[in-house]
């Protein structure tokens, strides 16, 4: 790295140092301040006498397709290191601050690397990159600076990222399941994959294209745009082709779309929207008979009124709120991030390079029973490490998020013999 030159007294250095001001590279001794990290306590600190961790947000809160989603996310994400600050911090030395550099990515990958930009050398990692296709575009420079980002989204790429902390499966393994569930549920005959063009949908869209060939189904891809007003082409082919089975990977207001329209217009079968499809504004909407009688959730987690210690812990921490399940994800995604950070700061290597280094040892992540140990396996091999298990649920008015559980967290015969040599979306 390049260093100006100055000539500072060596006095004013060391005030300078004490008081966390200076952010150096001196990542390698025990209490080091670094990149991201200060002596100085965070701005809203539940104690002064600890440093503070800055993480950066980067999501989709004003004008994108996911605004319902990732503003809960957000807000899911602020409750949870609010209540880690609470609980004594990161290894009893420091506190987190995700609040101070939060950046709006409107799901426009150029804004993302913008924004992206702004950030980065004030944060030691990211504890939110919301969308495939957006942090695609910073995945060159995460890598070549170790720094560490939880995505907002479940692209198979991420399984083949050392610097991505993801959270679930991917969605090509849930297009997988979600086949393998319709087979024992309805019998297809025929799948169709609409879905958005990028690693988001494509990966969705590879996943059932690979089942639907394992099972002996016909299979069709249609690309759609994004905007519910450019849906035509999609509802067109599912009302003329007829499939039996129609793989969804879109926003929740495209899938209104899609669904409503298409029902209207004759068609008399089923869809499975992956877990970003959903909100539960839906229910509201013209297309609400339509998405009782015919849409079932895929989803690499339990919902919000889930009984478990991680969801409950949510809950109380989130208050009043509406229930919606970017809450539940955004809290779900920090837990690997937590458990690394504390590794990074038990082993003094506080830097981006200890907390890469922290997150390449992890075998299992205390998810409080929100997922299984083992969906925190950061170590080793992709294909061995990568999490199976996802969750199918229906359309019900009287869940707190309008999607009560069919089919708990399992894995289908197909997933389960799948190997992971490369990401999914690049098979399609």
């Amino acid at each position: 790295m390049k260093r100006c030159r100055l000539v500072v007294p060596i006095v004013l250095v060391a005030l300078l140092s004490a008081c966390g001001v200076i952010r150096g590279d001196d990542e390698g001794s025990e209490g080091a301040v670094t990149t991201g990290v200060t002596r100085e306590p965070c701005p809203q600190a539940v104690d002064e006498n600890k440093g503070c961790i800055y993480l950066g947000t980067i999501s989709d809160l004003t004008a994108g397709p996911f605004a319902a989603l990732a503003v809960p996310i957000t807000q899911a994400q602020k409750a949870f290191w609010d209540r880690v600050n609470k609980a004594g911090g990161i290894g009893g030395r420091y506190e987190v601050d995700v609040q101070t550099y939060v950046r709006d990515n409107k799901y426009n990958p150029e804004v993302h690397r913008q924004v992206y930009n702004e950030i980065k050398d004030r944060v030691l990692a990211l504890a939110q990159t919301l969308g495939s296709p957006t942090t695609a575009a910073i995945i060159d420079d995460l890598r070549a600076n170790n720094i560490v980002a939880a995505p907002a989204s479940w692209t198979s790429a991420w399984e083949f990222e050392d610097v991505i902390v993801e959270t679930g499966t991917n969605y090509c393994v849930e297009s997988m399941n979600s086949i393998d569930y319709a087979m024992e549920a309805y019998k297809p005959k025929s799948v169709m994959a609409v879905y958005y063009a990028g690693d988001y949908g494509a990966d969705a869209a590879a996943g059932a294209k690979y089942a639907a060939e394992k099972h002996g189904l016909e299979f069709t891809a249609v690309e759609t745009p994004s905007g519910a007003t450019e849906q035509g082409r999609a509802i067109t082919e599912i009302t003329k082709n007829k499939p039996d089975l129609v793989i969804v990977t879109t926003g929740p207001a495209d899938l209104a779309a899609i669904v409503g329209q298409a029902v209207a217009g004759g068609y008399k079968g089923r869809f499975i929207g992956t877990g970003p499809t959903w909100n539960p504004a839906l229910l509201k909407s013209p297309a609400a008979e339509a998405l009782k009688a015919a849409y079932e959730q895929s989803s690499p987690g339990l919902p919000w009124g889930a009984d478990t210690p991680g969801h409950k812990a949510m809950r109380d921490a989130l208050g009043d709120v509406t229930p919606n399940d970017g809450y539940t994800s955004g809290w779900a995604w920090a837990y690997p991030l937590k458990a690394a950070l504390e590794k990074m700061v038990e082993s003094g290597d506080v830097s981006r390079q200890g907390l890469l280094a922290a997150v390449k040892s992890l075998t299992t992540v205390d998810f409080e029973g929100m997922l299984p140990p083992e969906a925190g396996n950061y170590s080793g091999d992709p294909n061995a490490a990568t999490f199976r298990q996802s969750v199918i649920g229906k359309v019900d008015e009287s869940a707190p998020t309008g999607i009560a559980v069919v089919r708990d967290l399992f894995t289908g015969p197909t997933a389960q013999g799948y190997t992971f040599d490369g990401p999914c979306y690049e098979k399609l």
